[in-house]
């Protein structure tokens, strides 16, 4: 079953309905129009249970940015684009990278999530390109309820990371959100 990743969760509303359909909720502590602090992750983790998993997203982070946000808002995965720090990291890390750079591909992290040039930007990558990882993929970039089962029948990838495709507005879309996790339900069955 290919799991699901919401990302850039910023209200209560949205992480209530992401904990019924998800099983990754991502916070993004990187500059962008969807960043929180730690202490508005912390809050909304605090409604999280057990079962769906917390990612904190970071570009180029310092080790200690990494540390204090695991600490404060108890993650258990980071989403590294960018240089991933040095030091030893306390929780899975998942390598976030444009597909054009999949051959440079060095630093051995517990996941590789492949995503559009731009991360963000909502615009799918080039599907026809061969994505070989020696790890579990996650796919990322321009996927909406419309098109996330032809990534996932083109993939198969372990996971599916979905921002901008469940905005209206700018805006986490709860209706979206539903949309989305039945069509990744409905193409697996």
């Amino acid at each position: 079953m290919t799991r699901i990743k919401f990302c850039g969760l910023r209200e209560r509303e949205h992480v209530e309905a992401a904990v019924r359909l998800a099983d990754y909720i991502g916070f993004v502590f990187a500059k962008s129009k969807r960043q929180v602090t730690l202490e508005e992750a912390a809050r909304l983790r605090r409604d999280i249970p057990s079962t769906v998993q917390v990612v904190g997203v970071f570009v180029s982070p310092t080790y200690q940015q990494v540390i204090d946000a695991v600490e404060q808002v108890e993650l258990d995965l980071v989403q590294i684009h960018g240089t991933i720090p040095d030091g030893k990291i306390p929780v899975p890390t998942i390598q976030a990278i444009p597909v054009t750079d999949i051959a440079k591909v060095e630093q051995q992290t517990d996941y590789l999530l492949v995503d559009a040039p731009v991360a963000g930007s909502g615009e799918t990558f080039d599907w026809s390109r061969d994505i070989q990882a020696e790890r579990p993929l996650f796919i990322a970039g321009g996927l909406t309820a419309d098109n996330v089962g032809e990534a996932i029948k083109r993939y198969q990838p372990f996971a599916v990371d979905v921002s901008s495709g469940i905005e209206t507005d700018g805006r986490k879309d709860s209706i979206k959100m539903q949309a989305f996790a039945d069509a990744v339900k409905e193409r697996e069955a």
